[in-house]
């Protein structure tokens, strides 16, 4: 490199990164189509194990439908449950998958022939959601218990239950698959292993989750959506405190799902809006939303890391792209070296004012600006009180507590 060469490289290249970063806002359309169908609030999606195209997805009135997502229909509609469809998984191996419901029945259906349920197992009480196993033939579900079933038997292998009512949802871990977590209705997240009798371990935290994700690539990692409005990631290892708190969302998270490459994460809201987090950083990269879009109650990041699905209250299903820019089709080969040169030209003057307001800038709909600013009028007003009682107390009787240290109530083991 020889600056005597080029003299004006570094400007040249200023102006391209500003150009770039220009265009891949005017191209920001993340919006792709939206699936009708559904007749009532669609309450649970979930993706096909071994089919990218294919798309389940519940309802509040007790249908389930198979969804191609490539083609953008609907292949075929199942009168699963009466009321809710609480949740969906599908087996491994994608030949048939579960439900529950609010009639508190599981119900097996093959992906061939679903107009009769291949079996039908009635339970004790009503069940919140379902989960597969990811290698061995069994699945879990939580309700008032958390159970560990096997497909051949109609009664639960195992039973866990620590003090807590209900059970929101449960998850398996997709690496050490013999991990289990629940989120539990008395503000609780509780860890099981399949291979013992009795819960793991057990935290509180200062409000209720409801539902919560694996890092796919890190064993170790989980994210839970809560009701403060933010996310917390946490490592079993260490878990007296989040090690990141994922802010924007002005209402309830409703529910979070991982990329396949764990590097971000989506999130849907009662704000309306979807969310695209960096897993470790503390604020979203983009936020999604429409005028007609209602509470968000289901969101999926499909297997191939393009798209995002997403599911609300106004009974509609809609995909959006992963990355708001991207183009969609075949790119040819010096298109796809301009824009590695431009990502790698965005990432170096990343650092630079103008660029990084460009960058940053989003519109966001009226309610949520509005309840943006009035929340960070209430934090600063809390800190505001929180320094003034330490500067008027005696030295050492107000100390300093970080956020992150506040959350979990107790933990348990």
């Amino acid at each position: 490199y020889d600056p005597d060469l080029h003299p004006f490289e570094v400007a040249r290249e200023y102006t391209r990164a500003m150009n770039a970063v220009k265009m891949e806002r005017i191209f920001a359309r993340p919006f792709i189509c939206g699936l009708d169908g559904h007749r009532d609030s669609v309450q649970c999606i979930t993706k096909h194990s071994t089919q990218l195209s294919l798309l389940l997805s519940g309802s509040c009135d007790g249908e389930i439908k198979i969804w191609n997502v490539a083609q953008r229909v609907c292949q075929g509609t199942i009168p699963a449950h009466n009321g809710f469809v609480r949740g969906i998984c599908v087996m491994p191996d994608g030949e048939a998958f579960y439900s529950v419901g609010n009639d508190k029945l599981i119900k097996r259906w093959t992906m061939n022939n679903y107009e009769t349920p291949a079996m039908t197992i009635v339970g004790k009480h009503v069940f919140t959601s379902i989960d597969h196993h990811y290698k061995n033939p069994q699945y879990a579900t939580s309700g008032e218990t958390v159970s560990l079933w096997d497909e051949q038997r109609a009664q639960p292998l195992q039973t866990f239950k620590w003090g807590a009512d209900s059970h929101a949802r449960v998850k398996f871990n997709p690496i050490e698959t013999t991990v289990l977590a629940s989120c539990a209705a008395d503000r609780s997240i509780i860890l099981y292993d399949t291979r013992q009798s009795v819960p793991l371990r057990k935290i509180t935290l200062r409000m209720n989750s409801s539902t919560l994700a694996w890092n796919p690539l890190e064993a170790f990692v989980f994210t839970t959506a809560n009701e403060d409005y933010n996310l917390y990631s946490f490592d079993i290892r260490y878990l007296q405190r989040p090690f990141n708190i994922h802010k924007d969302h002005v209402a309830a998270v409703t529910d979070v799902d991982y990329s396949p490459t764990g590097k971000e994460f989506v999130s849907g809201s009662y704000d309306k809006t979807i969310r695209i987090f960096p897993s470790d950083k503390g604020h979203s990269r983009d936020i999604y939303h429409t005028k007609r879009m209602q509470h968000i109650t289901c969101v999926q990041w499909t297997a191939d890391n393009k798209y995002v699905i997403s599911g609300s209250d106004e009974m509609c299903l809609r995909l959006w792209k992963a990355k708001a820019s991207e183009k969609l089709g075949v790119t040819r080969n010096r298109e796809a070296e301009t824009l590695e040169y431009n990502d790698a030209l965005k990432e170096k003057f990343s650092h630079f004012p103008k660029i990084k307001r460009i960058a940053r800038q989003r519109h966001v709909p009226k309610h949520v600006y509005h309840a943006k600013r009035e929340h960070k009028t209430i934090q600063d007003s809390q800190k505001r009180h929180e320094a003034n009682a330490r500067a008027n107390s005696k030295p050492g009787s107000v100390p300093f507590v970080s956020e992150r240290s506040k959350l979990v109530l107790e933990e348990e083991e």
